[in-house]
C-alpha cells in the first residue's frame, strides 16, 4: 500500500487491489456532430482531457493493471431505452436517431465508439451500459469480483453524471473510489466543481480526488 496526495485526505493505493474505469469517451460526446454537441455543449471541453486520460491508461498498462473502459449505448430496436430518457428535453437529435456519425448512442455505430486515442486494447474489458452508471444491467459487479478488486480510479465524462453516479454505485458497494481530476471533465466547469464537492465533502462522503501525477506516480512506486 502507498498513499498517495489526495482530497480529502491521503488515498491509500493498493496497487495488487486497484483497476482504471474510463466512463464513456466516446465520439458522440467528444466531437463535432455527435448527439453532446447536438445538445448545444462545448464538446472541446471533452477532448481537452483526452492527453491526461491516456496518460492514466498507459500508467495502468505499464503497472500490468486492469483498464476497464464503459461505453453508454443502446440495441439497435431500442428495446433497453426507456421512453423517459428518450423523450426527455427538446435536442435536435434524439437517441437512436440518424445523426452524422451514424444511429445516436446505438452500439455498433461509428459515433457510439471510444475515441481511436484511448481506443481499448484486446483483452481490455468494454462495458456497454444502457443508464448513466456503469453498474445497472452490466457484468462489471462480476468482473470486479473476479479480478478481486477492491479500489477504482475513475477518468471520464461527464464528471457529474455518469462519472460520479458510477462512483456512487460503487461506493455503495464497497469499493474505494479516486477520481482522476485532470482526467474528467464536463460541459460546464461549474457543474465538474460541484461534484468535486459533493464527491469529497464529509471525509469523502463518496471518495477521493487526486491529480493525475500523483496517480502515476503512486502506480510507479507502489
Amino acid at each position: 500500500m502507498r498513499d498517495i496526495p489526495a482530497s480529502p485526505f491521503a488515498f491509500p493505493l493498493t496497487t495488487e487491489a486497484v483497476a482504471l474505469i474510463v466512463i464513456d469517451m466516446q465520439r458522440d460526446f467528444a466531437e463535432p456532430g455527435g448527439f453532446g454537441a447536438s445538445l448545444g455543449n462545448d464538446v472541446s471541453r471533452i477532448t481537452k482531457i483526452v492527453p491526461d486520460v491516456a496518460r492514466l491508461i498507459e500508467g495502468f498498462r505499464l503497472a500490468g493493471l486492469p483498464v476497464i473502459h464503459t461505453m453508454e449505448c443502446h440495441r439497435p430496436d431500442l428495446s433497453d431505452l426507456p421512453p423517459a430518457k428518450r423523450d426527455r428535453g427538446n435536442p435536435t437529435l434524439r437517441i437512436g436517431d440518424q445523426g452524422p456519425m451514424g444511429r445516436i448512442l446505438i452500439a455498433g455505430e461509428p459515433g457510439t465508439a471510444i475515441l481511436p486515442e484511448l481506443a481499448p486494447l484486446e483483452g481490455e474489458v468494454v462495458i456497454e451500459k444502457p443508464g448513466k452508471g456503469a453498474f445497472y444491467a452490466t457484468p462489471l459487479g462480476e468482473i470486479l469480483k473476479e479480478k478481486a478488486i477492491r479500489q477504482l480510479v475513475f477518468a471520464g465524462v461527464t464528471t457529474e453524471v455518469c462519472v460520479q453516479t458510477t462512483m456512487r454505485e460503487a461506493n455503495d458497494r464497497g469499493y474505494e473510489c479516486l477520481l482522476a481530476d485532470e482526467a474528467t471533465e464536463s460541459y460546464f466547469p461549474e457543474f465538474k466543481a460541484a461534484a468535486i464537492a459533493m464527491i469529497t465533502a464529509q471525509g469523502g462522503i463518496v471518495g477521493w480526488v487526486a491529480r493525475v501525477d500523483d496517480i502515476l506516480e503512486g502506480l510507479a512506486h507502489g
